[in-house]
């Protein structure tokens, strides 16, 4: 996860966020492509890390990994559905999506197992395997035996938000109630150094608007 994560960033940066979709939304008999256009404006996949963001603002690289969704052969509906395979298909969505940013994605055929003593906390509305359906079946359905899983590390904006408040939240700390905290070691210096160096990977992670909203509030300070 280590080396992932340093392929991820660069410019200054060291943190990646996590995102996934579990399960991920296909319907029984659709394909890749088909799950995808159903989700033109905004990735069909949830932010784990505490950013605060609700949605996806773009990102500066990332890495995608899609289990349990093949692609089926139809006529070509979407540029999508004219790519020649499930990576392609991926790839060329996210780089509708991020454009710019360096995307790396795989899609493995097999679906993640949810077998006991895997939790059933799953909804009614997917079949044994993992898909969605319209609506709930009229009679109980068996347990879901396995899903299909998109999971995602993203080097992005949203983790300016994070970084930000972390930083504030330090700030604020009155060091000298931590006598015992400096007695361990730790200088007063050194963790002024280490409070700027968070500062400045938080601004690493800015866009335009956002660099001009921080120097306000370093003004502001």
């Amino acid at each position: 996860m280590t080396h992932l994560a340093e392929t991820l960033t660069f410019s200054g940066r060291k943190v990646v966020a996590a995102w996934a979709s579990l399960p991920f939304p296909a319907r029984p008999g659709c394909s890749l492509p088909d799950a995808l256009c159903a989700h033109p404006q905004a990735v069909p996949w949830k932010l784990l890390s505490p950013c605060r963001a609700r949605e996806v603002s773009g990102c500066f690289a990332q890495s995608v990994v899609l289990r349990g969704v093949c692609k089926e052969r139809k006529p070509p509906a979407s540029p999508l559905h004219a790519c020649g395979s499930t990576e392609e298909a991926l790839q060329r969505y996210l780089h509708t999506l991020f454009p710019g940013a360096l995307s790396t994605s795989h899609v493995l055929e097999q679906p993640c197992h949810t077998q006991p003593p895997y939790p059933q906390f799953f909804s009614p509305l997917l079949t044994r395997h993992g898909f969605l359906l319209d609506k709930p079946p009229r009679y109980p359905s068996a347990a879901v035996e396995s899903i299909p899983v998109l999971a995602a590390l993203q080097s992005a904006p949203v983790l300016r938000t994070l970084l930000r408040g972390l930083y504030s939240e330090l700030q604020r700390l009155n060091t000298r109630r931590w006598a015992s905290f400096f007695a361990a070691g730790v200088e007063q210096g050194d963790f002024q150094e280490a409070l700027e160096e968070l500062r400045t990977l938080a601004q690493a992670y800015e866009t335009g608007c956002e660099a001009d909203e921080s120097e306000d509030e370093a003004d502001s300070d």
